[in-house]
């Protein structure tokens, strides 16, 4: 039986990779527009795929080195040889998601742009069945990549149970070292251009923004790709692939001594609750449709009609999986499930409350920036600070119910799966969930598109509000990964707890409490560690912005007639300065994550190590959503001024909110979206390397 619940997983992945066929096939048949729209979407998509080309050189030194460490480790027996290759494939589906995806956007944001000529209905149907391609192929790859690696540990090379979830865990490894390259790499390079571009451009030389005149606007619209396609692409197939890995391997812990269901249940019920969230997905996003109102109250209705579908059919379908698969009595996982969709869903809301236009908290923000940048970047701090207080009692709740209708207190094994299966819950509607949030860059480039080719004011109209749109869904769609998080990696920390005790048998003396200073000094560094990535990452936006900046002014200074809009502007020169920048100073902050964790466990061994990854989950959510708020906050409050409140675009209230949104970027698209994939890594790491630290540690 467990075979054939396997092979669903396989049919759900292949109808999410043909639904996002169609919608492709779909997208490319609308028209591009003009001459110059074509010509515009074709220097972006040109910058974009130069990008990856270079990116990917560099990874595959990185995952050829990582490939040579692992074969060592498993030739003295550290790891088993399957691990390696595991590793490999993680990392290569979670590239190829992002590849895909920004192949798309690339070409539908001219089509976007003219669709919006003819109403704003069809450019929403343009944009989100772009950012369906996205969705459906991150959920689609992540469910083939499990759902081969299973059938090919159990029916060709018939492993026992424990040895297929553990080795498949360790592919999560790949795809989040891939996730978080491609998370700074195309964070940095898109904030530095945005940066680049606002203050030299909007705040300087007053014109407005996606003026062709400006030398950096090429490269801002290729960073949306980048970063908020390829980047967030990558970063969602690992946070999909961890919840379901962590929740197959702590399912064959959960039933060791439970004779009444069978171990391998429990791990395929994970994938079998993803598989129908992609079906539930596509139903939903069948449903998404608008009037011409740009309103985003009415345009936030008509995507949340599909994503609430999407997680009602979720809810009526895991009933009959849990009682089928385990019977009446553990019909608690069923419980934990639905909280982890509550959760979800709530996080969601309070995300776009403390970041949409539409609620009081951004335009009261707005408001501040009546009185001048400072005031409108301590309101920013001041509301990102406290938009954490919900996000983390919502899952305070999550975990604790979960637990307790799982049966945690009788056993904690089972609690902690059930923990495990409301993360899966929480991200099992991710397809419908990122094609709302993927399809914001491509509506944001749609507008530049269109200012760029001096489309008719009704166009830009349209693709501002579709733009604003996507700043909340972006946003959201931030919150939605981060809750999902801190879910998985407490699920990750139960795994490495397991891992430690399955290869260090009857000599592990695990002591956990915070009186134990090897705990406690883990905790401070892992505690550290989200601030002191954070730091390298927006020091590295920094610094490739002042590039971006000195490049901006020498042109708007050396080129006659630039200004006067007589001359044209060397947009390539600020590609390749976003390029080689953010090439150079992603591998720094990703190595860290990498390198500390077995530095730790050396030194302070593996209960340091739990002691780090307990700090990192709990300082890394909150930062993560504090800093991924804060920017989104002060976005749409420059976008609410821009709408013509407070004197509207060129008023002095809009040049405080365009710099209070300068320091907004690297916090929601860089520093504060790559920190849940740091602390997942950090957990895939210790797990790795487990067997190693277990030998070799100090204390």
């Amino acid at each position: 039986m467990d075979n054939e619940l396997a092979l669903l997983t396989l049919f759900g992945s292949v109808a999410a990779l043909l639904f996002a066929w169609g919608r492709a096939r779909r997208v490319l048949a609308f028209p591009e527009g003009s001459e110059r729209m074509k010509k515009i979407s074709s220097s972006i998509h040109q910058g974009a795929m130069a990008y990856l080309r270079r990116q990917y050189r560099i990874l595959i030194g990185f995952f050829a080195g990582m490939f040579l460490i692992l074969i060592g480790m498993a030739a003295f027996g550290f790891l088993t040889w399957f691990v390696p290759f595991a590793f490999v494939t993680g990392g290569f589906f979670s590239g190829l998601s992002g590849f895909v995806g920004m192949q798309i956007a690339t070409r539908a944001n001219a089509r976007t742009a003219q669709a919006c000529r003819v109403g704003l209905n069809k450019g929403l149907n343009v944009a989100f069945s772009a950012g369906s391609v996205m969705g459906f192929t991150v959920v689609g790859l992540g469910l083939l990549d499990i759902s081969i690696w299973y059938l090919l540990l159990s029916l060709v090379f018939h492993l026992p149970v424990e040895d297929i979830t553990s080795t498949m865990l360790t592919f999560g490894m790949g795809a989040s070292s891939m996730a978080l390259f491609a998370r700074v790499g195309g964070g940095i390079y898109t904030k530095a251009a945005d940066v680049g571009a606002d203050l030299v451009g909007k705040v300087e030389a007053g014109i407005p923004e996606d003026d062709p005149r400006n030398p950096a606007v090429i490269a801002d619209n290729v960073g949306d790709n980048v970063g908020d396609v390829a980047g967030m692409g990558a970063d969602l197939y690992e946070s999909y692939v961890g919840s379901i890995l962590s929740a197959c391997a702590l399912g064959v812990v959960a039933f060791n001594k439970i004779e009444s269901v069978d171990r391998v249940n429990a791990v395929v019920v994970p994938m079998l609750l993803a598989a129908i969230g992609v079906m539930a997905s596509i139903l939903g996003s069948l449903l998404i449709r608008t009037g011409e109102s740009t309103e985003q109250g009415t345009l936030l209705k008509a995507l949340r009609r599909g994503t609430n579908t999407s997680a009602v059919l979720i809810a009526a379908a895991a009933f009959p999986l849990v009682w089928f698969v385990f019977g009446r009595e553990f019909i608690g996982f069923y419980l934990a499930i639905l909280f982890g969709l509550l959760a979800g869903v709530l996080i969601g809301f309070f995300t776009e409350y403390f970041t949409s236009d539409s609620y009081k908290p951004t335009r009261k923000l707005a408001e501040k920036s009546s009185t001048g940048s400072a005031t409108i970047i301590i309101g920013g701090l001041s509301l990102g600070m406290l938009s954490t207080a919900l996000p983390i009692l919502i899952i305070v709740v999550c975990v604790m119910a979960a637990y307790s209708f799982s049966g945690g207190f009788i056993d904690s094994s089972r609690g902690l799966y059930g923990i495990a299966l409301a993360a899966v819950g929480m991200l099992s509607t991710l397809g419908i969930t990122l094609a709302t949030d993927a399809y914001g860059p491509i509506a944001d480039n749609a507008g530049g598109i269109a200012e760029m080719a001096g489309l008719e004011p009704e166009v830009r109209r349209r693709t501002d509000a579709l733009d604003s749109l996507g700043n909340t869904t972006a946003a959201t769609g931030k919150g939605f990964a981060i809750g999902s998080a801190a879910l998985t990696a407490l699920a990750l920390i139960a795994s490495y707890v397991e891992k430690i005790q399955e290869v260090g048998g009857e000599g592990i003396q695990l002591d956990m409490s915070v009186m134990n200073p090897t705990v406690l000094c883990g905790l401070f560094i892992g505690a550290c560690l989200p601030f002191l990535f954070a730091a390298l990452t927006m020091s590295s936006v920094g610094r490739a912005a002042q590039s971006i900046v000195m490049e901006v002014r020498r042109q708007f200074k050396e080129i006659k007639g630039l200004m006067e809009g007589k001359a044209e502007a060397d947009y390539e020169a600020c590609v390749d300065i976003c390029t080689r920048a953010s090439l150079k100073e992603m591998v720094l902050p990703t190595l860290l994550a990498i390198v500390i964790p077995v530095l730790v466990g050396l030194i302070l061994g593996y209960n340091g190590v739990i002691g780090m990854l307990a700090g990192s989950t709990a300082a890394g959510f909150l930062l993560a959503v504090f800093m991924s708020n804060a920017g989104g906050a002060w976005d749409n409050a420059k976008k609410y001024i821009e709408g013509g409140a407070y004197g509207g675009k060129g008023s002095e209230c809009h040049k405080a909110a365009v710099v209070g949104d300068t320091v907004g970027d690297p916090f929601k698209d860089t520093s504060g979206p790559s920190i849940n994939i740091l602390i997942k890594l950090l957990s895939m790491v210790s797990i790795v390397f487990a067997a190693f630290v277990v030998q070799f540690h100090i204390f």
